[in-house]
């Protein structure tokens, strides 16, 4: 499918994007379309519910909602609305602490943390493209997650509205949630189990 709609048009929107089938998993980076894998792993899998359920335990009660795939999050330019937005992407954790920003589609807005699961066919716009992206609309802090090495790559907005360096955590690490004040700690033991 993408690359016929490629063919006939440079740049995607939302009002494309809602067009397309539920079963199609896609995402929208600067208007072009990126097909998503059919099915994640069972390390992704693992990782991901992992992670959502110690972001939700830890939120509940609280105003900040934690969202897992599908779940759109619209990054709109300036000058673009919500139909128009060019940049539409399905983490696979986000975290938002305001809920004006959170509508029937998705999230309008930066959400105030997302992590990407790097799988083999996402790895290098996990790693390059999404990082960018999340920069650029002030995503507060951007969380890569890699299942098979152990590890996470955390990167922080800078006052300067730039990422820093990550900081690296791997094996009995403990990574403290800057957007909660470093009051939620997550194990890395728990996050990344011994798999068979």
């Amino acid at each position: 499918m993408a690359e016929a709609l490629k063919k006939e048009k440079n740049i995607y929107t939302y009002s494309d994007y809602a067009l397309w089938p539920d079963e199609e998993r896609w995402e929208i980076i600067h208007g072009e379309a990126y097909s998503m894998a059919p099915g994640a792993s069972d390390i992704h899998q693992d990782t991901s519910g992992e992670l959502y359920l110690e972001f939700g335990n830890y939120l509940r009660g609280k105003i900040c909602r934690v969202y897992h795939p599908p779940f759109d999050v619209i990054l709109a330019e300036e000058g673009e609305t919500f139909e128009t937005a060019s940049n539409i992407v399905q983490p696979d954790i986000t975290v938002i602490c305001d809920k004006n920003k959170i509508t029937k589609k998705g999230c309008f807005g930066a959400p105030d943390l997302i992590i990407e699961i790097l799988s083999p066919s996402s790895a290098r716009r996990d790693t390059k493209d999404k990082r960018r992206l999340y920069q650029k609309f002030g995503v507060k802090e951007y969380w890569i997650a890699d299942p098979v090495h152990k590890k996470v790559d955390v990167y922080r907005l800078g006052e300067d509205g730039k990422y820093k360096f990550p900081d690296i955590y791997a094996g009995d690490d403990k990574i403290k949630v800057g957007i909660f004040n470093n009051e939620l700690e997550i194990d890395l033991a728990v996050i990344f189990p011994d798999h068979k």
